[in-house]
């Protein structure tokens, strides 16, 4: 089974052809890896990663920020349960 910050990172490079990678610092946001357009698909694709709706007024932009941002505020605190 993959890991799903790798398909994260899969989704990220799919929508972004000049990336060779998307590193954990990486500010997604600015640098427009994740754009409005592929946002909404996005959290469709965590919320099957995750198992969980993800309610659009419980985040905040910095929760898409970096990879590591996602991975801490969608994966970890799922681990911790």
């Amino acid at each position: 089974m993959t890991h799903p910050m790798q398909t994260v990172r899969e989704f990220i490079l799919g929508r972004n052809p000049g990336l060779a990678e998307v590193s954990d610092d990486l500010d997604l946001i600015d640098s427009r890896a994740i754009n409005s357009l592929a946002f909404v698909e996005f959290l469709f694709l965590l919320e099957e990663l995750t198992g969980e709706p993800i309610d659009p007024e419980d985040v905040a932009v910095d929760d898409f920020r970096t990879v590591t941002a996602i991975e801490a505020r969608f994966f970890d605190r799922k681990a911790a349960r």
